[in-house]
């Protein structure tokens, strides 16, 4: 089986498996409230999400055994293009429309949240404030990086002497340009769990403290959906950055715990938590609006633009045609999900 028909038969078989995965009444779910009912849904959500995002974040890393999605094939760049764009439509579909919705409800105080854009000014803060913390975090271990290199060029100097310095030097350079990369592709994996970690909890904590079976039946399936390929986004990085082993394991267990733990966290406050509330709806509107940016900006400039302007991309006219197409595809879908979650 070639590139492409395993392609063709990945998309197909996520556009045939979507809309028998989901279904929700019209009603909004405020007035069917049974808690005996809703309770078995959520602890079936707890397992669903995990295992979904478990298997979705750990496709990448395990590349190794699955050759077809190692970072090293052309395939995993349609992969990281989808799920891309699923992470893009999670934070301008979902998550910054539910920030406006929060932030501008009738509960809350005309003045100042019906005077000012609070969830659109937010998420441009986080955005720019994302821009910041990653470029000086790439600048600092580049910086901590170079010194502990120059110790090493050092060491592979004495040892080239008798193997000639042209071949030392392509060697020293080549190591340092991939050492530089790996620094790059870990703070991008780094802060990408940040943004994602931030509106899971959100999303956990929503579901679990809801008492409506009809709300949190289709949620069930939808954020099923949604962590599997948020997951297969950020496992992609964190198999490029090449962590430790110990490294990997947290940020896998970290992601893949959120939300669960968020409905756990939830089921524990349902009985107190008011998600109308002034204070819920203020917390809830500035976080998924923080979210909503950072995610936005990962995306867009640390996922999309640096695969599409990858040398090896823009060599590949089919390469090209098949990331668009991926991209447009995952930002659809996650943008069909939205009617359910």
């Amino acid at each position: 089986m070639n590139f492409k028909s395993i392609s063709i038969i990945f998309f197909m078989a996520l556009l045939l498996l979507l809309p028998f995965s989901a279904h929700a009444d019209c009603d909004d779910g405020k007035g069917d409230r049974d808690k005996s009912k809703a309770q078995p849904l959520k602890i079936a959500a707890i397992f669903s999400i995990l295992v979904a995002g478990s298997i979705g974040i750990c496709l990448p890393i395990l590349s190794k055994w699955i050759p077809v999605i190692s970072p090293e094939k052309d395939f995993f760049f349609v992969i990281k293009a989808f799920a891309a764009g699923v992470i893009l439509a999670t934070g301008f579909v979902h998550i910054l429309p539910d920030a406006f919705e929060n932030l501008t409800s009738s509960s809350l105080d005309c003045h100042p949240w019906q005077d000012f854009p609070f969830a659109g000014f937010t998420a441009m803060i986080a955005a720019i404030g994302t821009l910041m913390v990653d470029t000086m975090a790439t600048s600092y271990f580049t910086t901590r990086f170079s010194s502990n290199e120059a110790a090493l060029v050092v060491d592979e100097a004495k040892q080239a002497e008798e193997g000639g310095t042209l071949a030392h030097n392509h060697a020293v350079h080549g190591h340092a340009h991939v050492s530089s990369e790996l620094m790059r592709h870990r703070v991008i994996s780094q802060v990408l769990e940040m943004g994602i970690v931030v509106h899971s909890v959100i999303i956990g904590i929503s579901l679990g403290a809801s008492e409506s079976p009809s709300a949190i039946r289709p949620l069930v399936v939808a954020l099923s959906f949604h962590q599997f390929f948020e997951g297969m986004g950020l496992g992609g990085c964190i198999a490029q950055a090449k962590f430790k082993v110990r490294s990997m394991v947290t940020m896998v267990l970290f992601f893949s715990l959120t939300t669960p733990v968020g409905i756990a966290i939830g089921i524990g406050i349902s009985k107190g938590y008011d998600e109308d509330s002034p204070r819920a709806l203020i917390i809830e509107g500035l976080l998924n609006s923080a979210a909503a940016g950072i995610l936005i900006y990962m995306s867009l400039v640390d996922l999309l633009a640096a695969d599409f302007m990858n040398p090896r991309v823009q060599k590949k006219l089919k390469l090209q045609l098949l990331i668009n197409i991926s991209l447009l595809i995952g930002t659809g879908l996650m943008s069909l999900l939205a009617k359910w979650a």
